[in-house]
């Protein structure tokens, strides 16, 4: 069943989000410098220059996501004039809030947004991924993501303080109460209508393993970023990351991850897969 979404509002950085006469969307320096608070635009530029030299330590090109430009932008009364600006390409704009006053709640908030739109294009983008054509190849790709990145979190979780495995479970929780709106584990097997036995994460198709990929590529980073140390702190992370990318789904008018369908078990794909490559082998 879809959760019904169409009174959830857009998130603010998709609103000032604009299109080219080209169809390639981009945003405004100026109208992120007002939404990150910034009122002095000169002190927002330092924050564009600190995302340009990331942008350059990525061996991107600087040119291909900032890209100068003039608009005119209202300064009082109904007046405009002409202003230099920068067109921001979703990557840019990452890179700015990553570098932006982290003591302001719009950047938390911002870092989340950009984030998990990012990622979203990152895999889009990839080849391997391109080239899966059907729901299970998918499945296979993102669960084996997930895998990875899940055991780098346990990695960051580790640093921050979540040592035992009783801990470590507690942490996994609160990631899930986050993304699931309230739901842990336990309730989450119960909803789906799994067995004691069976995993979650064995039984997700392709759209809930990518929000729990979200979930988890952002919590690490967050984590190591943030250098969080205690495990109320960890865990408390883990559950704002999973409900800002909760919140995310729905303003992008997506279906909440509870309500997604459960998914046959992903041990079938994998073993047809091992079976598959053994023939290919023996050929």
């Amino acid at each position: 069943m879809k959760t019904e979404l169409t009174n959830i509002p857009k998130s603010i950085f998709e609103q000032i989000k604009r299109i080219d006469e080209n169809g390639i969307e981009y945003w405004s320096a100026r109208d992120i410098a007002k939404v990150l608070e910034y009122a002095d635009y000169r002190n927002f530029e330092k924050v564009l220059d600190r995302a340009k030299e990331a942008c350059a330590n990525s061996n991107q090109e600087i040119d291909n996501h900032f890209v100068g430009f003039t608009e005119m932008v209202e300064i009082g009364s109904g007046a405009k004039r002409k202003l230099d600006s920068v067109k921001l390409s979703r990557y840019a704009c990452y890179l700015v809030v990553q570098n932006a006053d982290p003591s302001k709640e719009i950047v938390a908030n911002g870092q989340t947004y950009f984030a998990v739109q990012t990622r979203i294009a990152e895999i889009r983008q990839m080849d391997e991924y391109n080239r899966l054509s059907t729901e299970d190849e998918r499945r296979l790709f993102l669960r084996n993501e997930l895998a990875k990145h899940n055991s780098q979190l346990a990695d960051a979780a580790k640093l921050a303080g979540v040592i035992e495995p009783i801990d470590y479970a507690i942490f996994q929780n609160h990631g899930y109460m986050g993304l699931y709106g309230g739901l842990d584990a336990k309730a989450i097997h119960s909803r789906k209508g799994l067995k004691k036995s069976q995993k979650i994460l064995d039984h997700m198709g392709s759209t809930e393993l990518a929000a729990n990929l979200f979930r988890a590529t952002q919590t690490e980073e967050k984590l190591r970023r943030e250098n969080v140390k205690g495990k109320n702190k960890a865990n408390r992370t883990h559950f704002e990351v999973g409900a800002k990318v909760r919140k995310t789904i729905q303003e992008l008018g997506g279906t909440m991850p509870e309500n997604l369908p459960v998914a046959d078990s992903i041990k079938k794909l994998e073993a047809k897969e091992t079976n598959r490559l053994k023939k290919e082998e023996d050929k």
